[in-house]
């Protein structure tokens, strides 16, 4: 059984209301099983996942369900009517970024009690998916919370390729804390004790195809692992990464110029030229780009233009998830690897 209820999430000064649709999806006895709670578009530009929900909506429908989805294929439409990342300073001038502020705040400000309306379906959920894309030139990937099982299961039932653990809390770097990641769905999630994943599924503002049909796949997984969908789980075979700790950034302003042979999936080593950051008027070299760390290119960032603090090339870090500490490179690349050519 499908129903799908209009939810009037909060109110503009005008009076018009911002609207999104909910969608349930659920057996047509009474079946009590367990629940999935999955939306797309939190980043309005964001938009492969929402067509990931359209095309799950046929599955669904069809199904012989033995529990509950409810999705939301557009989280946040004011992002969205303006193909954008956060709100304009007018609208929240205090958290334009909509998914730093979970679990919301029905007296808070706009993005808060949008965020606290959704969440009154999302605390019921016994797990929950947070589809978003990433860059132009990113690896397609799963982040969970580092060292909460449940989510690691979560994510490897959804079943991407490249899974990054990402600290949270009192586990992670100061820079948590400045960019106010504690707000994010996906970590107010676990600490309501809620398994939670944020699929990245390719870049953002286009449909992209292999991107959407890993999201619909990944949750068809996702649902059997839950016990919502009859069927076995497919098997997982990729690989586990440490997220954010590696990422190359850039020390001053200027063009970004990424070396040719820097390319996504990339194995580097401390030391490896990734690029460089010049002067676009005095064409001088402000800054040898160049891995810190050992891991994997999962991102490079192709709008040149760059300030200060922006990622250059992302770096997902091995991770040995037992005991929680990087793996030693040779132990991941082997005794020689496979070093960029510096």
């Amino acid at each position: 059984m499908h129903t799908a209820e209009t939810v009037t999430l909060a109110r503009l000064p005008s009076g018009v209301p911002v609207q999104t649709t909910v969608h349930v999806y659920e057996p047509d006895d009474d079946t009590d099983g367990p629940t999935l709670y999955v939306q797309a578009a939190q980043h309005g530009r964001e938009i492969n996942g929402t067509e990931v929900l359209r095309r799950l909506h046929g599955r669904l429908e069809r199904a012989d369900l033995t529990g509950r989805v409810v999705a939301v294929p557009v989280a946040d439409p004011l992002t969205f009517d303006h193909v954008s990342y956060v709100t304009s300073e007018p609208i929240d001038s205090v958290n334009s970024n909509m998914n730093r502020v979970w679990p919301g705040d029905a007296e808070g400000t706009l993005h808060e009690r949008m965020a606290a309306t959704l969440w009154e379906f999302a605390s019921d959920a016994d797990a929950i998916v947070d589809l978003h894309t990433g860059s132009p030139d990113m690896l397609t990937h799963t982040v969970y919370r580092q060292h909460d099982d449940a989510s690691r299961q979560l994510a490897e039932a959804f079943g991407v390729d490249l899974l990054l653990a990402e600290a949270a809390g009192e586990d992670a770097e100061e820079e948590w804390t400045k960019r106010n990641f504690d707000g994010k769905l996906r970590v107010a999630a676990t600490e309501a004790n809620i398994p939670s994943i944020t699929p990245e599924l390719a870049h953002n503002k286009q449909l992209v195809e292999p991107a959407i049909v890993a999201g619909v796949d990944g949750l068809l997984n996702v649902c059997r692992h839950l016990g919502i969908l009859p069927g076995a789980v497919e098997t997982w075979d990729g690989q586990t990464y440490r997220n954010h700790l590696g990422r190359v950034t850039a020390k001053t302003s200027g063009l970004f110029v990424a070396r040719e042979d820097v390319q996504l999936g990339r194995e580097v080593r401390p030391g490896d030229h990734l690029g460089w950051v010049y002067d676009p008027t005095k064409y001088t070299v402000l800054q040898e780009v160049e891995a810190e760390r050992a891991g994997v290119v999962y991102s490079i960032a192709r709008e040149a233009t760059v300030t200060a603090g922006k990622t250059l090339v992302g770096v997902a870090l091995p991770l040995d998830d037992v005991a929680g500490d990087d793996l030693a490179a040779d132990d991941v690349f082997g005794e020689t690897g496979d070093e960029l050519d510096i």
